[in-house]
């Protein structure tokens, strides 16, 4: 496919909604006049790309009704491009033989705040001790999150004193959702010895190891504010 089989497409797409439509106009790949409104301008690419992107941002600067039209990208993809051209203010058109699909008109963005997401954003970020993951970091290997060292103060402990009351565990290391860590035992680490008592399983054993760095840093924060 090349870009002139997008043309014809969205010409009559545009023309049936009583555009007056020219191709290869000045820079612009379409550009339909309807009346005294706006000019609608529509760029073609055969895939989504940086370079239309920026075809269509450029565009902006002489109307607002700015479209990128393209062959219709994967699914996984298609929620993705339909954000980013909101986000930009820009419409999106996908073209599939003679059949034209709008998926979003060019409208500002004005993003909806997430409450929920901020406070538990804060939450996460006041309640985790220290920096130990860098910013960038793959998805590889496991990630130091603040339920993560939440639970290697009740393994610490336990490693420690040895199979301890659930309330003990609490008091002793400050995790108030030291009952729901040992309930859901996301990472296996656990054994329940008797009804309200936890000791640690063989990976729990490991995890004192392999995260004994970790564990000796959660002691200092501990240690640190009784000591100043």
């Amino acid at each position: 496919m090349n870009e002139t089989d997008l043309y014809l497409p969205v010409k009559t797409f545009l023309e049936r909604q009583g555009y007056t439509v020219k191709g290869e106009v000045k820079e612009c790949d379409i550009v339909a006049i309807r009346g005294g409104e706006a000019p609608v301008i529509v760029e073609l690419k055969v895939s989504f790309s940086l370079q239309l992107l920026l075809q269509g941002i450029d565009r902006q600067a002489v109307t607002d009704a700015v479209y990128l039209a393209v062959a219709p990208p994967k699914r996984r993809q298609q929620s993705d491009l339909v954000k980013l051209c909101k986000c930009l203010g820009l419409g999106l058109l996908t073209v599939s033989g003679t059949r034209v699909e709008p998926l979003v008109d060019p409208v500002p963005y004005i993003p909806r705040k997430n409450a929920r997401r901020k406070t538990m954003l804060l939450k996460e970020f006041a309640h985790r001790v220290g920096d130990t993951t860098p910013g960038g970091s793959t998805k590889r290997g496991p990630r130091m999150t603040a339920y993560r060292q939440d639970a290697l103060r009740c393994v610490a402990h336990i490693a420690r004193s040895g199979p301890s009351p659930v309330k003990v565990i609490r008091k002793e290391t400050g995790v108030t959702r030291a009952g729901s860590i040992f309930l859901s035992d996301v990472y296996g680490w656990f054994i329940r010895e008797e009804r309200g008592i936890y000791g640690l399983s063989p990976k729990g054993k490991d995890a004192t190891v392999t995260f004994a760095f970790a564990i000796a840093a959660l002691d200092v924060a501990v240690l640190a504010p009784s000591g100043v």
